[in-house]
């Protein structure tokens, strides 16, 4: 089996450098009228550059553009949507981090690409792969509210947002994304749902062409999903390994005809993960997985910790890794 190593979304905006906060003093002064829309976007540029130099660095295969133009994963898709304006702050999940809630009060549209000049710029600063990632329609729609009454049904916005990531998708396929990643924490949340957001994964597969789809979840437990998610018609199965131990011989004993994203490096947590403990979950998992490939990544994005830890949690996944792979 070939073992690649991959970010899974976020990476921090912001580090204890000048250089590192150069986002920051752009937004402020932005807001203040001082900076030019033109001075935000080369401080985004310039961040993108070093979340990508980063990822380089600590010996990924697969990287991001970590995301660094998102406030937020449900505002940055959302909000660029006819239909939609944003309302104030919710908390996303069960973190410490903060999303804008999206209110839908006329019909959905894409009116232009929302990430595809995000995923051009990276993919031609980067000496890797670059995946795309995206927000998925299941989770988009949960964690929005209507005020437009042909919303009234849930099914009926959902369905909706699944034509706008779908349109989104073949954008990115044009702009040669090979990987295309689709996040929906939000399933854990709502297992007795699962059929229906299935249903969106199964429009996105049929429009993804030769490229791999991925379908990520984290910040939850997957055990009581997971035989159902192998049966959906993605390349790439992500899973958050850090809300259950047992997780592992649950895997172990089912198997998968799928890649993984084994999100087994906690990214949440500052902590180093130890080379016996990581190795033993190698040892046990890679077996199960009847794919020739699969993905160490961090259980979700980065963007939870400090800049120097983030860092730190990739270089070290990367070299434990290696040494796994060397020695089998």
């Amino acid at each position: 089996m070939n073992l690649l190593f991959a970010s899974t979304g976020s990476y921090p905006r912001i580090g204890d450098s000048a250089e590192h906060q150069v986002l920051r003093r752009t937004i402020a002064l932005w807001e203040k009228g001082v900076k030019s829309e033109e001075d935000l976007r080369e401080a985004e540029k310039s961040m993108t550059k070093a979340a990508i130099q980063e990822q380089l660095e600590a010996g990924l295969d697969l990287l991001t553009d970590g995301q660094i133009r998102w406030y937020d994963p449900i505002s940055h898709i959302a909000g660029k949507l006819e239909g939609v304006k944003i309302n104030g702050l919710l908390r996303f999940f069960d973190t410490n981090f903060y999303f804008r809630q999206p209110v839908v009060h006329a019909r959905l549209k894409r009116t232009a690409p929302i990430l595809l000049d995000d995923y051009k710029f990276a993919a031609s600063i980067s000496t890797k792969p670059v995946k795309a990632v995206l927000t998925g329609p299941y989770t988009l729609a949960r964690l929005s509210i209507t005020e437009n009454s042909s919303y009234q049904s849930f099914d009926k916005m959902f369905e909706d947002y699944v034509t706008v990531i779908g349109e989104e998708i073949r954008s990115l396929l044009a702009a040669g994304a090979n990987t295309i990643q689709i996040d929906e924490p939000a399933i854990l949340k709502h297992p007795e749902d699962f059929e229906k957001a299935a249903v969106g994964i199964k429009q996105l597969a049929g429009m993804k062409g030769k490229a791999n789809l991925a379908l990520y979840t984290y910040f939850g437990d997957v055990a009581q999903l997971y035989a159902k998610m192998e049966s959906l018609p993605v390349e790439v199965l992500g899973i958050d390994f850090t809300y259950n131990e047992k997780l592992i011989d649950l895997i172990r004993a089912e198997g998968s005809d799928k890649a993984l994203g084994l999100g087994l490096i906690n990214g949440r947590n500052t902590k180093l993960e130890s080379e016996k403990e990581l190795s033993l979950a190698l040892e046990k998992l890679l077996p199960a997985v009847s794919s020739s490939y699969s993905y160490l990544n961090p259980s979700c994005g980065l963007e939870h910790l400090p800049r120097e830890k983030a860092f730190s949690k990739l270089k070290n996944m990367v070299e434990i890794g290696r040494k796994f792979l060397s020695g089998k």
